[in-house]
């Protein structure tokens, strides 16, 4: 039976418990930062930079304010504040016929919040994981 992907994306955030992205991502997920260049590959890249998005960005003033939802993939339009600076973003991500993401864009505006996102994002890489983004 195929997971119910959005449902479930929502309720790891919802919830703060990333234990739930090792159900959710297949094992070949790809992400693709809006910072680097190569997309991540495997799902425990993919799970790492989520889990770092997640510390950066998931807090009580994340929303998402639009889903645009398809039979097997969704762009989620996202708005949040981060140190004073407002990120609107969106999350495409795609999912395999298990439910399971298999490919997860994030894109980034203005280009202040970019920046931004590209300091705290290295520095909660190196804090949570011993490399940078």
């Amino acid at each position: 039976m195929a997971i119910d992907t959005l449902a479930k994306w929502h309720s790891i955030l919802a919830n703060a418990d990333l234990t739930g992205l090792g159900e959710l991502l297949a094992d070949d997920a790809v992400f693709h930062s809006p910072i680097v260049h190569s997309p991540q590959r495997g799902k425990e890249l993919t799970s790492m930079y989520l889990s770092a998005a997640f510390q950066v960005l998931g807090h009580a003033d994340f929303r998402y304010v639009r889903e645009v939802v398809g039979e097997r993939d969704a762009v989620l339009e996202f708005t949040a504040p981060v140190d004073g600076i407002h990120v609107n973003g969106v999350d495409m991500m795609h999912w395999n016929e298990d439910g399971r993401i298999d490919d997860f864009k994030v894109m980034i505006r203005p280009l202040k919040a970019v920046n931004l996102l590209h300091q705290k994002m290295r520095d909660m890489l190196e804090q949570m994981f011993g490399k940078a983004g």
